[in-house]
């Protein structure tokens, strides 16, 4: 009698695995550069050496190939929030970890910043009809309210403070210094990614979040 054998299906689930993720990135980088409109799935076809047959097997289409580089994108940032091992930080050094963590990964991802712009442009018409998103992202608010009543306990914290107000500022600030780079760099003659001020600038962020939380 012939023994079975798995490998074949998985090394097919592997393959498709690998070729799902190529995609994602490249469809990330199209999305990100030449907007929803823009962006072809012959383009991403053709730079995944794939074909648009196969995305739309994987997908169903661009909007829901643009839906799932979306969902990547965010599952990305919550999970890098995620792995901060906040329960054996004190609240202050917690949420300066959780600001440093958004710092460093809009830095590194300017693609995640690009894909926020393009679909504020489209009023958030596609992010809002991703299942997931909102458990996503309110677990980032979650974390952050649970640092805050810790904070508030040990009395470090003032207590009329929002943790959406807190993600709000963290975002902005990181947001900003990645978006408006090169309008503010042409008007102000600064660049806000210069590597001798980042220092001064994740310190900056760290600084403003403690000095408004701190009663």
């Amino acid at each position: 009698m012939e023994k079975m054998t798995v490998a074949a299906p998985v090394e097919r689930r592997r393959d498709a695995a690998r070729t799902r993720a190529e995609i994602l990135d490249v469809a990330t980088d199209e999305f990100a550069t030449r907007g929803y409109a823009g962006a072809r799935v012959d383009e991403i076809a053709a730079r995944t050496r794939t074909t648009k047959r196969m995305i739309y097997y994987y997908f169903g289409g661009k909007e829901q190939l643009y839906r799932a580089v979306l969902e990547r994108a965010y599952s990305e940032i919550r999970a890098a929030e995620r792995a901060v091992d906040v329960e054996h930080l004190d609240p202050v050094t917690a949420v300066r970890r959780l600001a440093e963590v958004t710092f460093d990964h809009h830095e590194a991802h300017p693609a995640f910043i690009r894909l926020v712009g393009v679909e504020n442009a489209q009023q958030a018409r596609h992010v809002a009809h991703v299942a997931r998103m909102a458990d996503l992202n309110s677990s980032a608010v979650d974390l952050l309210h649970g640092v805050l009543e810790r904070g508030q306990a040990d009395g470090v914290f003032r207590t009329d403070v929002d943790a959406l107000d807190v993600h709000l500022m963290i975002s902005s600030f990181c947001f900003f210094r990645v978006a408006n780079r090169h309008t503010f760099g042409a008007l102000f003659d600064r660049d806000l990614l210069d590597p001798a001020r980042r220092e001064h600038y994740r310190t900056m962020l760290g600084d403003l979040l403690t000095g408004y939380l701190r009663i």
